[in-house]
């Protein structure tokens, strides 16, 4: 069987370097006896290494090492990961519409999707998966639980699990259906007149979703907008210029793409009608703001139709496809870079000039161009859309991080809902109480929970580096009372950091309630990158300002 495999390769082979020579290229030269020596390679391996291989991995780890040398978005599809990608760039899949993750070595539900069958049978947020069809699951891989969830539309699946607070476990039989996850998470009205719609996916629909929310909430009052794609890597290019079409008119260019390929050079602009072409718009960006996110709100920028709001965007302007390989394999390959309106790539990584160690940097200052909006307002390439009202990112102290990273914020908010059954009808005023987060620092020091903070590596650094270099004899004392101050420090950090760790908390415990809507709820009125949309918003004069500096 083996023997036969790598004949088929070096056929493969044979086929593409004769193929090759019929054009007279260097470069085509150089690919054909590059994949002759790799497939004798293959073949010298196979025959003679000291032990037995695996062909098809040893092979894929060199597609793989290959294609890393070109940027993080071209990848290798085996047949058996389209599944897993196509769920992805399509958000659909057919199951009971449940997301189940490791929770402190638990299979639990982080996610149950409003609307399909594990939210309508009543399963929770928190509750631990045990069984599937009579099968144990229990210490079982999150991949394997999930994919026994999945299955034909139509057909029944059982499902065990255990609740927090509930003695015996329960158990529901639920009929598999097409899961399609919705792009918008969150709309509603959050202020007098202001609505809110967040977006978090671009897979196919999300055009109509946000098209519906404006609607919706404009039929509830809503006057202005924050739309908020803080976070969102992106998706569909199709889909961004479907949502920029929401608030500009139809005809109008939206993005353009330029790569080698002739097919490759394409211009896309709104082909509907508008909702909206006046409606006060902010856009909330941030770090994690990515491609077809980038595309909506550099597109609007640039039309002078929104202000952006929050942080500099991540600076992808790099657009993938998919090439059909053999045997059901497929390339999702960078074939093109995305130009705004302006005229600016916000590419901020350049992978076509990696140092001699295989790293990439930002193009430089120097390099980066001004553009012009419609109205003549400066913005710059190569780095990211740079927003209109800067707002500092918000940083976790490592206490709140180490503990949302551990789980134990997460399953004290399964064990609160478990003892706290009547679920609030509005997350907005929820806070917990001195009493009720006195109960979780106790509960977290049960827990044995540990952690070591950078600036203790950091010191533990500088003694070695003492150490090291003879000082720490004379150094000893001054070292080892600063050390032993950081730790005393660390000690009290759930008390020094209570605000920011009740608040993490709040929104987990809401997220269990009530999803997304609770989790946006509660946090609606202390989200620093709102409050300044809100505030720019309610200032129609110094929103129009900023929508007419040149």
């Amino acid at each position: 069987m083996k023997g036969r495999k790598i004949k088929f390769i070096v056929g493969v082979v044979a086929v593409l370097s004769l193929l090759a020579f019929t054009i007279p290229s260097d470069r085509y030269f150089d690919i054909a006896k590059s994949l002759d020596i790799f497939a004798t390679l293959v073949k010298e391996v196979n025959a003679n290494y000291v032990d037995e291989i695996d062909p098809k991995k040893l092979i894929d780890t060199g597609i793989n090492g290959m294609l890393q040398q070109l940027d993080p978005y071209t990848d290798y599809i085996p047949k058996e990961s389209l599944e897993a990608f196509s769920i992805q760039t399509t958000g659909e899949y057919a199951g009971v519409g449940a997301l189940v993750g490791q929770i402190n070595h638990k299979t639990v539900v982080t996610n149950p999707y409003v609307g399909f069958p594990a939210y309508r049978a009543g399963i929770r947020v928190g509750d631990e998966l045990i069984g599937v069809n009579g099968k144990d699951v229990q210490g079982k891989p999150t991949g394997e639980s999930s994919a026994l969830l999945k299955g034909t539309p139509q057909t029944e699946v059982e499902v065990e699990v255990k609740r927090y607070g509930e003695s015996a476990p329960l158990k529901f039989k639920l009929i598999r259906e097409k899961i399609k996850i919705n792009n918008v998470t969150y709309q509603g009205l959050i202020d007098s007149g202001l609505g809110y719609i967040k977006l978090d996916e671009f897979t196919p629909g999300a055009g109509r979703e946000v098209a519906d929310a404006v609607m919706k909430l404009k039929t509830e009052g809503a006057t202005k907008i924050i739309l908020d794609l803080r976070d969102n890597p992106g998706g569909s290019l199709y889909e961004a210029v479907n949502i920029v079409n929401i608030f500009i008119p139809k005809g109008k260019e939206v993005v353009s793409t330029r790569g080698k390929a002739v097919e490759s050079n394409k211009v896309y602009k709104t082909l509907n009608n508008p909702v909206d072409l006046d409606i006060p718009l902010a856009i909330l960006t941030s770090g994690g703001s990515a491609s077809a996110s980038e595309i909506v709100a550099g597109s609007l920028q640039d039309y002078d139709r929104a202000v952006l709001v929050g942080q500099r965007t991540f600076g992808k302007g790099l657009v993938q496809t998919t090439r059909q390989l053999a045997y059901d394999a497929q390339l999702k390959i960078t074939t093109a870079k995305y130009y705004i309106p302006s005229g600016r790539c916000i590419q901020a990584l350049d992978y076509a000039h990696r140092h001699s160690d295989g790293s990439v940097t930002k193009f430089p200052d120097s390099l980066k161009r001004e553009f012009k909006t419609k109205i003549g307002r400066k913005v710059y390439d190569g780095a990211g859309l740079a927003p209109d009202i800067a707002v500092e990112t918000e940083k976790l102290a490592t206490a709140s991080i180490e503990l949302i990273a551990s789980g134990f914020v997460f399953e004290y908010a399964t064990r609160y809902c478990g003892e706290h059954k009547a679920i609030p009808q509005s997350m907005k005023a929820f806070r917990l109480s001195d009493e009720e987060y006195e109960k979780f620092v106790t509960w977290v020091h049960g827990q044995s929970f540990a952690y070591t903070p950078e600036l203790e590596n950091k010191m533990e650094s500088v003694i070695a580096s003492a150490k090291n270099e003879k000082y720490y004899d004379q150094l000893q004392q001054p070292l080892t009372e600063l050390k032993n101050k950081i730790k005393q420090t660390r000690g009290n950090d759930m008390v020094r950091f209570k605000t920011e760790i009740s608040r993490v908390l709040e929104e987990e415990i809401a997220f269990h309630y009530q999803l997304a809507q609770g989790q946006t709820e509660v946090s609606v009125d202390r989200d620093s990158e709102i409050l300044a949309a809100k505030k720019l918003l309610r200032d129609q004069d110094k929103y129009k300002q900023l929508l007419s500096q040149q």
